[in-house]
């Protein structure tokens, strides 16, 4: 029970029979009683089984846990309880307890094939593992007369044992690569990486990613208190899950021997100078993070995403365009910069791209994106940045329905703030626009029109609760008292600022 696959597990009857020796796992799925006539089970044997052939039947279910512990195997282990079977009976408890048979139910998630994995590793090779693996790597990696640092020990422990090691930042930025052969494409193994959420799966054991048919793990490492990913590449399909993990713990030990310290994350810091709004650290950082700044195509801020969803929606827009993002996270807010990968990109196309991202990820309703896509370099993103970061918290309430800000509604509300704090003869100009509109019903009316439903009396209608000849009787009273026809080119820029001056201003008293 103290292998990682049985870590959620239930012991949920027969614990008198723990003690049991294992030395074999077989999988069982009885879809007739006489079936298990042939069952041949060894005492030391494990069963593995989802009920498949009884799922609905508590007495069958009965029976094949009385016939497993006659025929004398070690444990019964029970797969997919609530999706299969919807849950254990007591009796089937009971009828185990009286048996003397271990019944472990396992946590939703856990298939057949990682138990039988991790049962056999333990089995074969108990704690010591394969020699040609872990001896052949502690030799290298403690060879401190030979090597003159971590990096060349582990490089040459690589390529002795057909693996390769990447260490990433935890906004999956590498920080450290040993290529012992180019068959995996390093920026696909990031991608689909981001893509699985080994960010929520990764833990003790490494979780086994194929890419492109070469078998990569990822598993959480921890340097001076910081948390990386750690990405192992099995070049021959040689070890098992298991020993991949006995590796990892071996290199991260080895990485506190040599006292090695990881370089900085350039890619990461360059993100935070621009939003810092140090321009001259930018410019500095550029080469090491191998960023240029005509590759910006968009900077962004996004909040209230699951981060797992955020990533697979990020990871599946870079497998479809020319396009990288490199990000920032800190629980649910994410900083990010959208790149240009292709010399020839075509820049109108590259923003519809973002534009594409942005609504899809509109679609988690919790969620709110600021961003500002079409930038002139380095000075381009670090002024967007700022914008996003003195607009972002009053356009929500400017424009509270909406979940998506672009430069536009940033600008407009950028401007709103600074006429608000200025005050004087520009905020009084734009004040004096709405004092026709006396009436609350009138301006609530004005408002929506205008800076909710996009001029649309329909969706006012909607927005409002009212009946769309309502909103069409209040909007013909709101020019008649304006004088002007408010959806005219020369009026509408006015109104829609004085509208917004007007929200911020309630929404900030």
């Amino acid at each position: 029970m103290d292998l990682n696959v049985f870590k959620d597990a239930k012991i949920a009857a027969g614990k008198s029979g723990m003690t049991n020796e294992i030395k074999s796992v077989s999988v069982l799925e009885a879809f007739e009683l006489s079936d298990l006539d042939v069952l041949n089970c060894q005492k030391t044997e494990i069963l593995l089984t989802g009920f498949l052939g009884a799922r609905k039947e508590v007495d069958r279910q009965c029976q094949i846990v009385k016939k497993v512990a006659e025929k004398g195997c070690a444990a019964l282990v029970v797969f997919f309880v609530g999706d299969i079977v919807k849950k254990i009976d007591g009796k089937v408890l009971k009828t185990a307890d009286e048996e003397g048979l271990p019944l472990i139910i396992m946590p939703k998630g856990i298939g057949y094939s990682e138990a039988i994995s991790e049962i056999m590793d333990r089995v074969l090779y108990g704690d010591n593992f394969r020699n040609s693996l872990i001896s052949n790597t502690v030799f290298h990696l403690l060879n401190f007369e030979k090597h003159s640092n971590f990096q060349s020990a582990v490089r040459e422990a690589a390529i002795n044992n057909e693996f390769q090691v990447i260490l990433l930042s935890e906004d999956f930025n590498p920080i450290f690569t040993v290529e012992t052969r180019h068959k995996v494409k390093l920026a696909d193994a990031i991608r689909q990486g981001k893509e699985k959420n080994v960010e929520a799966e990764t833990n003790k054991t490494y979780t086994l990613i194929d890419v492109d048919g070469a078998l990569t793990y990822w598993g959480l490492v921890n340097i001076g208190g910081e948390k990386y990913y750690m990405l192992i590449v099995d070049n021959e399909d040689s070890y098992t899950a298991g020993e991949i993990t006995k590796l990892a713990e071996i290199i991260e030990l080895a990485m506190g021997m040599w006292k090695y310290t990881p370089e900085r994350d350039a890619k990461s810091e360059f993100i935070k100078a621009l939003i810092r709004g140090n321009k001259s650290l930018a410019y500095a950082l550029q080469d090491e993070a191998k960023i240029q700044g005509s590759d910006i195509v968009c900077v962004f801020f996004s909040k209230g995403f699951r981060r797992e969803k955020e990533s697979q929606v990020f990871a599946e827009f870079e497998k479809q365009t020319d396009l990288e993002i490199m990000r920032i996270t800190e629980e649910d807010e994410t900083y990010g910069m959208i790149l240009n990968t292709v010399d020839d990109g075509n820049r109108g196309v590259q923003q519809s791209d973002c534009a594409n991202l942005f609504a899809t990820l509109k679609e988690d309703k919790t969620a709110r994106i600021f961003h500002v896509t079409g930038l002139n370099g380095i000075e381009g993103a670090g002024d967007a940045y700022k914008l996003i970061s003195e607009s972002w918290t009053f356009v929500q309430n400017v424009f509270p329905y909406k979940r998506v800000f672009t430069k536009y509604e940033l600008t407009l509300v950028n401007n709103c703030i600074n006429i608000q704090i200025q005050g004087g003869f520009v905020k009084k100009n734009y004040v004096e626009l709405l004092e026709p509109h006396k009436g609350k019903q009138l301006l609530d009316t004005l408002e929506t029109f205008v800076l909710d439903a996009g001029m649309n009396s329909s969706k006012t209608a909607e927005f409002m609760n009212i009946h769309a000849n309502t909103v069409q009787y209040r909007l013909k009273k709101i020019n008649e008292m304006l004088g002007v026809e408010i959806t005219g080119n020369r009026v509408i820029p006015g109104l829609t600022m004085a509208l917004a001056l007007k929200r911020l201003e309630r929404a900030v008293s």
